[in-house]
């Protein structure tokens, strides 16, 4: 969310923002807001003035009673009551002005950074760098649900009768290979210097609207029934409600942090083949990163981020490239993202396994995270996240890229000691 202050001093760089994002449907909503916050503000100041106007002639009813001039006092005390009705009517306005406000400034897109590239959507996205060498082998890599059902490791059609369509049981070795990624994504970020944690996997509607725009809202997450309580969609959500509504002292900063968690997403409407099997799924585990900072450090945490990631593939001997993001792929609170791709020797291509993403000051001016500085000052800290590992999706990547030609799948030397040592998996 921006600063209203920033929206009203800067409307034209507010609309240039929105078309930059092609979203010029809430163009008229900038001019809205601006009006709506100057009647907002002009109640206000009459309230202001009503009340000390009726401190003011409060003072002297009691000067009247004192020197016994009743009558007068009474003509004094009506017009307080006439000003406690109107009174009452400011605060009523100016609370269903401040609402509207409030309501409006959670859709206006954040400013995206400069250097973000403008475009559409993600068919627009600009290529930065590939790091390690795709190969396509001399032998036919199967579908990723037939190379796992080889292992007897994957089970759809008993999740599709307990849950649906969507989920999945792993079994076996590649249940193993699961949670060894996972494991060895873990220590990787320890390694790194960040602090491990496992947070809650439920978190309440104020964290939801603090940590996301509506429309993610709607299209990822699970309500509870009953409850103000939704499932996580990731561990982003929860890690960063950690610190709603506190202040941080400047010399704490950064807090780096590495988190496990499932996550639950809906992830609507119709998907191709390739996104069938466990690739497009309700329910997943991950790993992620999540840096609360000082916003002139933003820009650095940012590239070491995604950098992590990266490294944490290229220590598995998975070849992956970087993307920028485009202004019309971004989601409304990020200033600057990029995804990490992995490649497919099967599909002869790469796909999305991860993102990063800088949000400067939205969450947090949204969940109150503040910073006190060594002055005294307080001001909004900056939040952003990174994926280290989601399988069951990275567990592509992975069996694509080291499967052998007699069907066996090579374990790279990182993984063996979390695999009790083993070098491969056979059928």
């Amino acid at each position: 969310m921006l600063d209203l202050k920033f929206v009203r001093e800067n409307p034209d760089i507010v609309k240039e923002n929105i078309k930059k994002k092609f979203q010029d449907s809430k163009l008229p909503l900038v001019d809205e807001v601006i009006e709506l916050d100057a009647k907002s503000r002009a109640a206000k100041q009459e309230a202001d003035d009503l009340r000390a106007n009726r401190n003011k002639i409060s003072k002297e009813i009691g000067a009247l009673m004192a020197q016994g001039k009743k009558e007068e006092a009474e003509e004094v005390k009506k017009k307080v009551t006439e000003a406690a009705t109107k009174l009452a009517e400011l605060e009523a306005l100016e609370a269903e002005l401040s609402e509207k406000v409030t309501k409006i400034m959670m859709v206006i897109p954040n400013i995206i950074d400069e250097s973000v590239p403008i475009g559409k959507d993600d068919s627009e996205n600009v290529e930065i760098q590939k790091y390690g060498e795709p190969v396509v082998p001399d032998f036919e890599i199967p579908y990723h649900a037939e190379i796992m059902e080889g292992f007897k490791g994957l089970d759809l059609d008993s999740a599709r009768k307990v849950a649906g369509n969507g989920f999945y049981y792993l079994m076996g070795d590649i249940a193993r290979l699961h949670s060894a990624v996972i494991s060895y994504a873990r220590d990787f970020m320890i390694d790194r210097g960040f602090t491990y944690c496992v947070p809650p996997f439920m978190i309440r509607s104020e964290v939801v609207t603090g940590v996301m725009s509506f429309a993610e809202m709607e299209a990822m997450m699970y309500k509870i029934e009953g409850e103000d309580l939704y499932l996580i969609g990731t561990s982003e959500h929860s890690m960063i409600g950690k610190f709603i509504d506190t202040i941080i002292p400047e010399e704490e900063l950064p807090h780096t942090l590495t988190s496990y968690s499932p996550c639950f997403r809906k992830e609507k409407g119709a998907h191709g083949i390739e996104e069938r099997g466990v690739y497009r799924i309700h329910q997943f585990e991950k790993q992620e990163m999540v840096v609360v900072c000082k916003p002139e450090d933003s820009k650095m945490w940012f590239d070491k981020l995604w950098q992590n990631t990266v490294d944490l593939f290229k220590s598995l001997d998975i070849p992956v490239r970087t993307l920028e993001c485009c202004s019309g792929d971004l989601a409304d609170l990020k200033v600057k993202s990029i995804d990490v791709e992995a490649w497919s020797p099967r599909q002869q291509k790469y796909f999305e396994v991860g993102s990063c993403s800088n949000l400067s000051d939205a969450q947090a001016r949204r969940l109150k995270i503040r910073v006190k500085g060594s002055d005294g000052e307080k001001y909004f800290a900056h939040t952003l996240n990174n994926t280290v590992v989601a399988p069951p999706r990275m567990l592509i990547a992975f069996l694509e890229n080291n499967l052998q030609a007699d069907g066996s799948v090579r374990i790279p030397e990182a993984l063996r000691p979390y695999m009790g040592g083993k070098t491969e998996i056979r059928k």
